[in-house]
């Protein structure tokens, strides 16, 4: 038997349930701290995550008894997988199971943050009506810039195609015909950012795009344009971002992603009529997470067992 500990953010439960064999004893829940997550894998074989449950060295060195780490999803920026290694922890993980949700989503954030639909909610909530409402603008005849052109960057691109936008890309590790594709062509981030009216983040949290947008990439942009981040939070300096919302040098942003999760209540970004923001939900639908499921339990259920798992879904230490 086998003790597996998941993260109460997989659902549907009944997923995870039936894809671990009967005899694995099986339960839910993990505060997303180190604390916590120590506590909870305190006797587990097995931990199921996802990106809010740290699994720093200092967890991964307490927890060295569990044999696999499965995280749910893409990004595995929560976890060193170097201090994994050092006591052969295996870590598996799902890319690109959830592109599609999140790339669906971040068309969303696109459109609802150039119809200003926070300020439209924030008018009827007040008992206002349109004659209030700031003009919006349309994303049909506009120039999309796409930064990062993963699994998600070229699903997000695919998704444009009906509506008459100029696209363009930076990605120093895709090839231009990459970008060709989806009707785009590459450029380098700094003229992405000086010329797009919709400047979209779907790279992955590395040490290279870590702060990749501060205060002087956000003045490159142009004072009517938006940002949308679906990617992480801390790719963007977010205090630097709120400066820029504030102060109208840039005219919005749609928000899934922030550098402190959950964000807080009393964050100013929700003060913003400009912003529109949501907890981290892009890649939550259910047919992903049944997919994403299925595949994670596959693969952990292998790993146990002694069975290869295939490498692109195996998240090996970098450098």
């Amino acid at each position: 038997m086998r003790r597996v500990v998941v993260d109460q953010d997989i659902t549907p439960t009944e997923s995870v349930r039936r894809g671990l064999p009967d005899d694995w004893e099986v339960s839910f829940g993990i505060e997303g701290t180190t604390e916590g997550a120590v506590a909870a894998l305190a006797e587990a074989d097995v931990a199921l995550v996802t990106s809010r449950v740290p699994l720093d060295r200092h967890v991964v060195e307490r927890v060295s008894h569990v044999e696999v780490v499965g995280k749910l999803g893409t990004g595995v920026d929560n976890i060193d997988r170097a201090a994994a290694s050092d006591h052969g922890i295996p870590v598996t993980h799902t890319p690109g199971y959830n592109a599609l949700s999140v790339a669906e989503h971040t068309l969303c954030l696109v459109l609802a943050t150039a119809r200003r639909l926070t300020e439209a909610r924030t008018i009827l909530e007040r008992g206002g009506w349109r004659d209030e409402f700031t003009l919006a603008t349309r994303l049909s005849g506009k120039r999309v810039g796409i930064v990062g052109f993963g699994d998600i960057g070229r699903r997000f691109g695919s998704l444009l195609g009906g509506f008459d936008v100029d696209v363009q890309v930076a990605d120093p590790y895709v090839p231009e015909v990459d970008a060709e594709l989806v009707g785009g062509s590459m450029t380098s981030l700094s003229d992405l950012l000086a010329t797009s009216d919709v400047v979209v983040l779907t790279t992955e949290l590395t040490p290279e795009t870590r702060g990749l947008l501060g205060e002087a990439e956000l003045d490159r942009m142009r004072s009517s344009a938006v940002l949308v981040n679906t990617a992480r939070g801390p790719v963007v300096d977010e205090d630097a971002l709120v400066a820029a919302l504030e102060s109208g040098r840039i005219a919005g942003a749609g928000l899934d992603v922030f550098t402190e999760e959950p964000l807080g209540a009393d964050s100013r970004l929700l003060d913003l009529d400009t912003v529109v923001t949501t907890p981290h939900t892009a890649a939550m639908t259910r047919e992903s997470r049944v997919e994403s499921i299925d595949r994670l339990t596959s693969n952990v259920v292998s790993l146990v067992e002694g069975r290869p798992v295939d490498e692109q879904f195996m998240a090996r230490p970098t450098g």
